[in-house]
């Protein structure tokens, strides 16, 4: 996809968080109408025949376009937090990370058998969180889930959708 608005809106930040690093800075799209516009509209296109009737958003640059997605394609929305967020009983995955481990967790009444679930993340970069909440929502039984990021990392050496079973349908608007 790489629409060129999105590519000339989109901030990178050299040697951020550390050093070697190049951030990928979604901030710039959210700030810009247009930018969100042209997000949700894409989006919308890949998923508006797909059955889709929750959208999970990862904590918490996620939240923002399932919030907008879930407007237009008249969805429920789901949260999937880190622990201690949520105030009623949850479903926890933990997952490794290059530093340690994390955990996400979702309302164990949040997602049903006949939901056809989209989780959408801001970034796939190694896709250890995006595995973890694909994981979570399994535990749910829905009929489908798909997968869906703005921005998949592909110029650093990075596989993250490498991670996903190959019955999991992965998309990003921009690939860089």
């Amino acid at each position: 996809m790489n629409n060129p608005v999105l590519l000339e809106n989109l901030r990178s930040i050299p040697d951020f968080p550390i050093k070697g690093i190049n951030f990928r800075d979604v901030t710039t799209l959210f700030k810009d109408a247009k930018c969100v516009e042209i997000m949700t509209n894409e989006m919308y296109d890949l998923y508006k025949d797909k059955g889709i009737t929750k959208i999970v958003g990862i904590e918490s640059r996620g939240f923002i376009m399932a919030g907008a997605l879930a407007v237009k394609m008249n969805t429920g929305i789901v949260l999937c937090r880190k622990p201690g967020k949520l105030p009623a009983e949850t479903y926890q995955q933990t997952y490794s990370k290059e530093y340690g481990t994390d955990t996400v967790e979702i309302h164990k009444d949040a997602i049903t058998e006949d939901d056809v679930v989209l989780i959408h993340d801001d970034l796939l970069a190694t896709g250890g969180t995006m595995k973890a909440a694909v994981d979570l929502v399994r535990k749910f039984n829905p009929k489908k889930i798909y997968v869906s990021f703005i921005i998949e990392i592909t110029d650093e050496g990075l596989h993250g959708r490498d991670i996903f079973d190959s019955d999991t349908e992965v998309t990003a608007l921009l690939k860089l």
